[in-house]
């Protein structure tokens, strides 16, 4: 293999994983700014009526961990969320090439912790505003770590065996 198709194939093992997560650092920092702009701390808003029982934009802030959990910690996880991303760009290093939902899993849990540690040091502490009235309000990177430990948690347990072949019925996914 040259020289240059090497250099070709590690620039396309990270296109995925870190396009997935600069798209959620936009998104979610695009959000947070629009509430921050337009609606005062404490404020809800909900332009559909019906909904309001259920959900609202609910401009809080966040010192603790995600959803609200272990409030006033913000500088330890500041420094929790700088240990989680080196974790996540160095599992990602050493992660196969052709895992297809491993990039996409791990670029929401970067693009979200990173989105939330912008807010904890530009801020100092994370805007959240998706309020479901039964949970606490969180944003857009929290839910993009969720949903991205989520798929990894499906992928390792279901899809992917510890010897490396696809479980039955699998075959295919997380292929690129």
């Amino acid at each position: 293999m040259s020289q240059r198709s090497i250099l070709g194939s590690e620039k396309a093992k990270w296109a995925l994983f870190l396009g997935v997560a600069a798209l959620v650092i936009l998104i979610d920092q695009i959000s947070k700014y629009l509430v921050l702009r337009n609606l005062p701390l404490g404020q809800e808003w909900n332009p559909i009526p019906f909904l309001r029982p259920f959900v609202t934009v609910t401009h809080v802030t966040n010192t603790g961990a995600a959803f609200g959990l272990f409030k006033d910690y913000g500088t330890l996880f500041a420094i929790v969320a700088i240990l989680v991303v080196i974790g996540i760009l160095v599992f990602y290093r050493y992660s196969p090439p052709n895992q297809t939902w491993l990039k996409v899993c791990l670029g929401l849990q970067l693009g979200g912790a990173l989105g939330n540690l912008w807010d904890r040091v530009f801020l100092g502490s994370v805007v959240d505003f998706i309020d479901f009235k039964i949970w606490p309000v969180f944003n857009l990177a929290d839910l993009s770590i969720v949903v991205g430990v989520a798929i990894l948690a499906f992928y390792l347990l279901f899809i992917e065996q510890e010897d490396g072949e696809r479980v039955e019925g699998h075959e295919g996914v997380g292929q690129d």
